[in-house]
């Protein structure tokens, strides 16, 4: 192999452990049970996906055994490795609000990872804990308007100076994920040592919550993509996560696995949409006989479950990497930029081809396949857009050639 090529690692044949296998089909019954009457209220009687309603949820989740899939057993969570985690979050996923039942969902997943490596003792007891028992919501506050940073970290321009004590934050930050009503934010802020994480309470009087941004993804988001801003925002020394300067270091070992949960859940809603539609064309008749019966229905059903099984495949493959090369490795960097791109894009046919086997009633959202076109759309933008993976992953591979 060249030196500085694609790392490759060796594939170990270890299978999904048989306790996640029954763990799996648990968590099926239970978003089919108690999950999907709720997820028709949402998005056919307008109910809002609230705390309440979140809390709710994780009570039944958590009286049923499946909660916590990602966090720490010493947590109340289940302590799974990532490669159990995908058939379980895939479960999850066959609802939009099934992951955040399990406390699986974005932001909260990502940052249950980020605080289990960086945080120390203290801050463990403080945020970790109430985060990973579902006790409270979290946000990580990094996108900013432009010019600031967006899919180029490097652009950040919120700034963090030292005080007496501490440090002052001042900036603005937008598209921040679950801000309102979250228990505490995690900043990224520039340094005279780099870019720096900070955890900073909801309560602090520097930190406000101007708006909740008006965008398509809203089912399955309580608190929103907001717009949040910093102004004289001080928090004391102990409020740095980790070292400060390593903020972009922390940022990889979260980016991996959050990128991974991600396509893990939405590959479970695609499954969904594949078994609403193959069940919605056996039972409609057109032009003299099932639409199931006519070829180009079928070749859709073809379609999506050739993308469905090409993202599982992906999915274990990036997973098996995550657990044998650790989370921040360019291995794992490499294989999640390669998955998410791919499962995104899957995902969204597989949905987009949902709704043309439902006809005239895949665009009603009755049906819900509608509503999920429209949640998953999002889903080629968060966590990086495919444009700036697809940069990433072409300069993996030239770069032995340079």
């Amino acid at each position: 192999m060249p030196a500085g090529a694609v790392p490759r690692p060796p594939q170990t044949g270890r299978m999904v452990s048989t306790s996640a296998l029954e763990l799996a089909a648990r968590t099926r019954r239970f978003i089919s049970e108690q999950v999907l009457p709720v997820e028709r209220e949402i998005v056919v009687d307008g109910r809002p996906m609230d705390d309440a309603l979140r809390l709710e949820l994780q009570k039944a989740a958590k009286e049923a055994g499946v909660f916590g899939p990602l966090s720490p057993v010493e947590h109340g969570g289940l302590g799974l490795d990532t490669r159990d985690q995908a058939v379980v979050l895939e479960a999850a996923g066959t609802s939009l609000i099934g992951p955040l039942a399990l406390n699986c969902w974005a932001p909260d997943d990502g940052n249950i990872h980020l605080l289990a490596h960086a945080a120390n003792p203290e801050q463990a007891q403080r945020y970790l804990a109430p985060l990973a028992s579902g006790e409270v919501r979290s946000a990580i506050a990094m996108t900013e308007p432009a010019p600031g940073a967006g899919a180029d970290p490097g652009m950040l321009r919120t700034t963090a100076e030292e005080a007496p004590g501490g440090w002052v934050i001042n900036g603005a930050k937008h598209l921040t994920t679950g801000a309102d009503g979250a228990a505490f934010v995690i900043c990224v802020a520039r340094t005279d040592d780099g870019p720096t994480m900070f955890l900073v309470d909801a309560d602090n009087p520097g930190m406000r919550v101007l708006r909740r941004m008006p965008t398509l993804d809203h089912t399955s988001a309580p608190g929103g993509h907001c717009e949040v801003e910093f102004s004289g925002c001080f928090v004391p020394d102990t409020a740095v996560l980790g070292e400060v300067g390593l903020g972009m270091e922390y940022a990889q070992v979260r980016l991996a696995p959050s990128r991974l949960s991600f396509c893990m859940s939405w590959l479970g809603l695609a499954t969904r949409a594949q078994e609403l539609a193959a069940r919605h064309i056996s039972r409609r008749e057109a032009f003299g006989a099932r639409i199931a019966e006519h070829g180009l229905a079928q070749g859709h059903l073809a379609d999506n479950e050739i993308d469905i099984e090409a993202s599982r495949a992906l999915i274990a493959r990036c997973a098996e990497v995550i657990d044998a090369e650790g989370p921040a490795s360019s291995a794992a960097r490499h294989h999640a930029s390669v998955t998410k791109t791919f499962v995104s894009e899957a995902v969204w046919r597989v949905l987009d081809r949902a709704v043309q086997l439902h006809g005239g009633l895949g665009v009603c959202e009755d049906h819900l396949v509608a509503r999920f076109l429209v949640e998953a759309r999002a889903f080629r933008i968060y966590e990086g857009p495919s444009e700036v993976l697809r940069w990433s992953i072409a300069r993996r591979v030239l770069r032995p050639y340079r």
